[in-house]
């Protein structure tokens, strides 16, 4: 087969990586790829949010299945054009995607499908938006409404927290994605993200994750797209699992069919899970972005057979064969992330370090410029690594950060904390 991947950043490296591992594969091709991507694939220049530029490259290239990185083309329809030019396609709608680019419609389909999770105000206006925080108290919960790159959300612990939050996204600091406000409830418990396949109709789980969004140690600082993940999260045992896919999962798939918009796609439930009862705190659309790297690491070329299984509606006959064993991400942005930082600065050290089913440089943020590799993005590299325990994921992780040579960069030392 010759496979498209639309995207250019570690979780299109981790997919690309682990759709080679199959035979099914003969080209493989990445739009607009990075500089590690680079080395395992073509890579082309390509507009991923216009579905008739991709839809044509497609056609161009004889490409039999395209598989969607990010939630923007996504949002934009991608997936809905090349259905209609007849193209094979892993990924959701427009229509179906809204599950990620607003938060007020996920909430409107929680409450259509009696899910649980936190309760919420959907605001268009800053004072409104204020006056409920006033009255609910801290800490409270700020969401820009749209698309923010994982960013437009703020854990407020004050009043004053909450309400330069709201100025904040009303005030343009989020685009268009802040034009619109949810505020939640805090929920507390530990959080985790849970992997489903669906394919309209049916659905099938594939992995667990956790996620470790603040910028600092101990998770402390802003949030940011991501500093590190590790799988599976213990978190997440057979009954949690359980009880997410049946009173969260379904109930949503269900009632986006019964809406004329069925979900076909991987589907990302971010839980909150306290005393074994999860609840929703956001579904996105696509996989996560450092979580593809762990799950793609442990799931290896069964990852093609599934998103396979997946796009043509096979999910019933499909299943996941999971190793008994843990992987861990750690990622190495640039100094200032997720504020300004600089870009260029060169990375050495990288063609020393292993390659293989068990050690990985995933690369996010990277461009290849006279023969070296540069830094061209905030996060830049998903240093990721298998092992039996997740100890073991986490040494030799960490023993391969320790050979990378870019002064420029910066990473957490605790990935994993919670769990180890």
């Amino acid at each position: 087969m010759n496979i498209l991947i639309l995207g250019g950043g570690g979780r299109e490296h981790a997919l690309g990586w682990a759709i080679l591992q199959n035979p099914k594969c003969d080209r493989l091709i990445v739009a607009p790829g990075n500089a590690g991507i680079a080395a395992i694939a073509e890579c082309a220049t390509l507009d991923i949010e216009d579905g008739g530029a991709v839809a044509a490259f497609a056609e161009e290239n004889a490409v039999d299945f395209v598989v969607i990185g990010p939630e923007a083309p996504l949002a934009a329809g991608v997936a809905d054009r090349l259905e209609a030019a007849g193209i094979l396609c892993f990924g959701p709608s427009r229509a179906a995607s809204a599950l990620e680019s607003s938060k007020s419609f996920t909430k409107a389909i929680c409450d259509a499908s009696n899910a649980p999770t936190a309760g919420y105000g959907h605001f268009t206006d800053a004072g409104a938006a204020k006056a409920h925080v006033r009255k609910a108290g801290a800490p409270i919960v700020v969401k820009a409404d749209g698309l923010a790159a994982g960013k437009g959300v703020i854990v407020a612990m004050t009043l004053a927290e909450a309400e330069a939050a709201i100025d904040d996204m009303f005030g343009g600091a989020f685009g268009g994605a802040g034009a619109e406000v949810v505020i939640e409830e805090f929920m507390e418990g530990e959080e985790a993200s849970f992997f489903v396949l669906c394919d309209g109709t049916d659905v099938l789980a594939i992995g667990t994750a956790q996620d470790h969004k603040r910028v600092g140690e101990g998770d402390t600082g802003p949030n940011t797209g991501g500093m590190g993940a590790y799988s599976p999260a213990p978190v997440m045992t057979d009954a949690v699992c359980a009880k997410a896919m049946e009173e969260i999962v379904k109930p949503t798939v269900a009632e986006m069919a019964r809406r004329g918009t069925p979900y076909k796609g991987v589907l990302y439930a971010g839980l909150m899970v306290r005393d074994g009862q999860p609840r929703l705190v956001e579904y996105n659309v696509r996989f996560g972005d450092p979580e593809a790297q762990v799950l793609m690491m442990r799931l290896g070329g069964q990852a093609l057979d599934l998103m396979l299984a997946c796009a043509e509606g096979r999910l019933a006959e499909a299943k996941v064969n999971w190793a008994d064993d843990h992987a861990m991400t750690v990622v190495m942005a640039a100094k200032g992330y997720p504020g300004a930082y600089e870009k260029g600065s060169v990375i050495g050290g990288l063609d020393a370090l292993p390659a293989d089913s068990f050690r990985m440089v995933f690369h996010a943020g990277t461009r290849a410029e006279d023969g070296k590799v540069t830094a061209a993005g905030g996060r830049v590299l998903n240093v990721t690594a298998r092992g039996a325990s997740l100890a073991e994921a986490r040494e030799k992780a960490y023993a391969m950060i320790d050979r990378i040579d870019w002064p420029e960069g910066f990473y957490r030392r605790d990935i994993g904390w919670r769990a180890l």
